[in-house]
């Protein structure tokens, strides 16, 4: 038993040390990061996915990395500063809106728009970047990186409060005619956070608007806990986001306890893996990395620390021999057939993903911030038992 978990022991600082090379390896010069640089698909630059790599490089000390992320959204949301201009007339107006009307949730690496029919309106990306540079300011106390950046704040903000309820894609890139919880949660957590950088008007409107968009959240909880969709039911594991990180409300709340045990039942799988949701065609709708992260980090929040461990050592597990994470692994799953489709259209899985192994760093970092002899160690004898 004692070989057995010094190899485990091996794989996971293996999966460490690939974890932060890989994503400071492939962060571009000017701080942006692609979504997997081997996936044809995915070699463009996501807010979402940038701002949880982004975090996980300040987590494990790579302050730098984090700083060149926020300064390169900053540039990049006020090159299109305008087009918020433009978006707010249109509304204020009543004029019909087009998908090109609004800002992009993903920018070629240089920062600059894509010109395609990719389902560009998502707002989820635009909240993650504000709470990121939340996290950052509160971490560093880099006091000249917030002066730099507050113009990209104000345009944000502004963004935010005219889009909040519009609704607009899911972080999935699907359901473009639906208001998202998880899409809330994220708009939430941003504006939150904003709220708290600085005493200024700005700032104040985007705090009056988080109250808002909980408040709104809220009154559309279903049978005693939160769904995928406003005004409709339906489970989707990015509903985590409301606790863990962005504390819409708090984990061990009965509407977030309902929730995670209705993922538990339904999304996830025997043995390790969480999958986005029932339904999910996308190569077979297997179960995710980032996900498995999610609701391991969920599970150190709630103070369930031995369920979060073995959550990690299943995504260890799933390295590859240079230890890469990929996006999904195909597997144990109710839609095989679509499996073939998506490889021949796309390839295979995207391979690595730089957001599997963020969220990896993210819970991994967590867990050991938060032990002290207890819950790796508790862990260790309970796998000496096996």
């Amino acid at each position: 038993m004692k070989l057995e978990n010094q190899k485990e022991e091996q794989k996971q600082k293996q999966l460490y040390r690939a974890s932060i090379n890989t994503i400071l390896e492939n962060q571009h010069s000017g701080g942006a990061f692609p979504a997997s640089p081997n996936y044809s698909t995915y070699q463009y630059a996501w807010l979402r996915d940038g701002s949880f790599t982004a975090y996980a490089m300040l987590k494990t000390g790579n302050t730098e990395s984090c700083k060149r992320f926020l300064l390169w959204v900053n540039k990049t949301i006020n090159r299109y500063s305008g087009k918020i201009d433009e978006l707010e007339s249109k509304i204020k107006k009543g004029s019909k809106t087009e998908n090109t009307d609004f800002l992009p949730a993903r920018y070629t690496l240089e920062g600059f728009e894509i010109e395609d029919d990719w389902p560009a309106f998502q707002i989820d990306g635009y909240g993650s970047w504000l709470w990121c540079t939340g996290e950052y300011i509160r971490a560093t106390r880099d006091y000249k990186l917030l002066q730099s950046v507050t113009p990209g704040i104000q345009n944000t903000i502004r963004y935010l409060i005219i889009t909040w309820q519009i609704p607009c894609y899911d972080c999935w890139e699907e359901y473009g005619e639906r208001i998202h919880t998880s899409t809330l949660a994220c708009v939430y957590g941003g504006l939150s956070a904003a709220a708290e950088l600085a005493e200024n008007e700005d700032f104040a409107k985007a705090g009056k608007t988080a109250y808002k968009v909980r408040r709104f959240i809220l009154s559309h909880i279903r049978d005693g806990g939160f769904t995928k969709f406003i005004n409709d039911d339906g489970i989707d594991a990015s509903l985590l986001w409301l606790a863990v990180p962005f504390k819409v409300v708090a984990v061990d709340s009965p509407a977030m306890v309902k929730t995670v045990s209705v993922i538990e039942e339904k999304l996830l799988v025997k043995g390790g893996g969480v999958k986005r949701y029932p339904e999910d065609t996308f190569y077979g709708g297997g179960q995710w990395i980032l996900l498995t992260c999610w609701l391991a980090w969920y599970y150190l929040m709630a103070g369930r620390g031995e369920e979060a461990y073995r959550l990690l050592a299943w995504v260890e597990e799933q390295q590859d021999e240079n230890g890469c994470l990929p996006e999904q692994v195909p597997g144990l799953t109710a839609n095989t057939s679509w499996m073939e489709e998506w490889r021949k259209r796309w390839g295979p899985v995207a391979t690595p993903l730089l957001w599997s192994h963020a969220m990896y760093l993210v819970v991994l970092q967590e867990m050991k911030e938060r032990d002290r002899g207890g819950v790796m160690s508790r862990w260790g004898k309970h796998r000496q038992q096996k």
